[in-house]
């Protein structure tokens, strides 16, 4: 007899396709069989050990996230209802150009200061590797031997590799450079990662010109693995930006995922069917693409990454250095406020856009959920001075939110036929984003149920079958027979994000149940202690 059977589920399978009533039953981690409703009449119905009634539920594929900033939070902390609470069964990690492998001794501290905004400073996690292969041993070994909470797919960082190999200067890589970064990319690719990322608008993936990627992408293209860029600006020149990344992996021959692909600041208000126009021409023309973004329109990031690419040359103590100079501050002030810095995607800030949502240091914990402008104002000074002595006295450790997105683009491109969903949600800070506890049931509440702006059917293949494509997974994102259980069921009626800008850490509701390999993760609205999450090796 088999272990489980959901019985009288509305199956929304993620193909897309219309939603069916059925038994399904589980048995060793697997859908072994579907019973449709029509099929089953006067018909004996399927038995298990354990029955389950889902009357009145959603029965779906586990929900994917493309892009998770989880790389050292699914080691610290077991329950991680962050992503097991909304139905995500698996994320994506090494996003943006910046993880934690491939690492040595002197790059991984680098890389740790780097990225303290985004993880944490790491003082609590045992760095026991070095390699990609073995940061996906550790996924899998988890808490004493158990596993992490979701599953963990894992893309090579450019940034980090560059690091690596060249170092954190602002400069062409040499040949011996160059053999290395591909090296290093197939080496990682070989181990099991699913693709590369970049992120150039950070330091130092920014400083590869266009050969130097392409070169990279060449590399990802013969393992079948994919291109996910943070490109070079969401401001402005953003079309030229996509545009870029569109020509350089035609060019490779490398399929291309593009990281939160939003068109924020007001240089690109109304712009998102411009990007869809662009898109559209490079598929009807053979390109890969897809894409993901999350529901709402703040970004989020860390205080430092808006500062000019130059000031940020040499790493994190290089940073703190020119910071600590009057004369290099007021260049870097200058380039913030007047011309448009690289790293604020070629917008001159506007501090009034930018609150702080965690501090690194809790002495500055006033700071947090003000923007730069009102604390600047409290103390009688100006945003700069403000700003600048966040940066030096956090470290560089402080997350921000940048409310400079726009409804109307979130929803026209989240329409696009290619469109994935990816919280970008950084789990660091007293106040962080929404996103990360809340994209996915918002994505069915909000956009679905109130507003209408998918089908509840076409929502799911977004979450599920797509983003599985992507990664090549042959038994992952479908309610079918002979795939993995990782499964989610939620009330369409009821389903919504729990988080808000003034409470992110709310859990949210109407998911009372949340399956990974057959095992319950989320049981009657409530976190298990199962930890059935795996590292996901690429699929040769």
């Amino acid at each position: 007899m088999a272990e489980l059977v959901i019985r009288d589920a509305d199956v929304v399978d993620g193909s897309g396709g219309a939603s069916y009533r059925a038994d399904v039953v589980i048995d060793r981690g697997r859908i072994v069989s579907i019973v449709q409703e029509a099929a089953a009449a006067g018909c004996q119905r399927p038995k298990a050990r354990r029955e389950l009634d889902a009357e009145g539920l959603a029965l779906s594929p586990g929900f994917i996230d493309m892009h998770a900033h989880s790389d050292l939070a699914l080691l610290r902390d077991p329950d991680h209802s962050a992503k097991a609470a909304q139905g995500v069964t698996l994320e994506v990690l090494g996003q943006d150009g910046l993880s934690y492998a491939p690492v040595d001794d002197r790059t991984l501290a680098d890389v740790r200061r780097a990225i303290t905004g985004w993880n944490g400073d790491g003082d609590d996690i045992d760095f026991d590797w070095r390699s990609v292969g073995e940061y996906l041993d550790r996924l899998d070994s988890g808490f004493d031997g158990q596993g992490i909470a979701v599953n963990a797919a894992y893309l090579v960082p450019q940034g980090t590799v560059r690091a690596l190999a060249v170092g954190w200067e602002d400069r062409e890589a040499t040949p011996g450079e160059l053999d290395r970064m591909r090296h290093l990319v197939a080496e990682g690719l070989e181990q099991g990662a699913v693709g590369l990322s970049s992120g150039l608008t950070y330091t130092p993936g920014m400083y590869a010109k266009d050969a130097e990627l392409t070169e990279l992408c060449r590399v990802v293209a013969s393992y079948g693995g994919y291109y996910c860029p943070h490109h070079r600006s969401y401001g402005a020149g953003a079309l030229e930006a996509y545009e870029e990344m569109v020509a350089l992996t035609r060019e490779a021959g490398c399929a291309l995922h593009l990281a939160h692909a939003t068109m924020n600041f007001g240089v690109n208000k109304g712009r998102a069917p411009e990007l869809l126009s662009l898109l559209d021409d490079a598929l009807a023309a053979g390109a890969d693409i897809s894409l993901d973004t999350y529901p709402y329109t703040p970004g989020s990031t860390t205080l430092a990454a808006l500062l000019p690419s130059w000031a940020s040359e040499g790493g994190p103590e290089e940073v703190l250095r020119r910071l600590e100079d009057e004369g290099t501050a007021e260049r870097v002030r200058h380039d913030l406020e007047v011309v448009g810095a690289d790293g604020c995607h070629g917008v001159p800030v506007e501090w009034d856009t930018i609150e702080i949502s965690g501090v690194r240091d809790a002495g500055l914990a006033d700071f947090v959920g003000r923007t730069v402008q009102e604390s600047a104002d409290l103390r009688g000074e100006a945003p700069w001075v403000t700003a600048r002595r966040l940066l030096i006295d956090d470290r560089l450790g402080s997350t921000i939110l940048q409310h400079v997105g726009h409804e109307e683009n979130v929803r026209a491109i989240m329409r696009h036929p290619v469109h994935t969903g990816g919280s970008d949600g950084i789990l660091q800070g007293a106040k962080p984003h929404p996103r990360a506890y809340g994209t996915f049931p918002r994505y069915l509440g909000h956009y679905v149920r109130e507003l209408g702006v998918l089908t509840l059917e076409e929502c799911v293949a977004r979450l599920t079958a797509r983003p599985a494509a992507r990664l090549r997974l042959p038994d992952r994102g479908l309610v079918r027979e002979g795939y993995r259980a990782d499964l989610v069921l939620f009330d369409p009626a009821r389903v919504a994000a729990g988080s808000s800008f003034e409470n992110p850490r709310e859990l949210p509701t109407g998911i009372p149940y949340v399956l990974i390999d057959g095992r319950f993760v989320i049981e009657d609205g409530r976190r298990t202690d199962v930890l059935a999450g795996r590292a996901v090796r690429r699929t040769p």
